[in-house]
């Protein structure tokens, strides 16, 4: 994962994510998915 991937991942400009990103970030973080994830009313 690159710097700049991480980047756009925390400033919320991601549209979608790879689910090999999202497991790397969770094993990383020793959390789940549904820990980083949410639903939101944004269109």
């Amino acid at each position: 994962m690159t710097v700049v991937n991480l980047s756009i991942l925390k400033n919320g400009r991601a549209k979608a994510i790879r689910f090999s990103t999202l497991t790397a970030v969770c094993e990383a973080l020793e959390c789940r998915p549904g820990d980083l994830l949410g639903l939101s009313d944004d269109d």
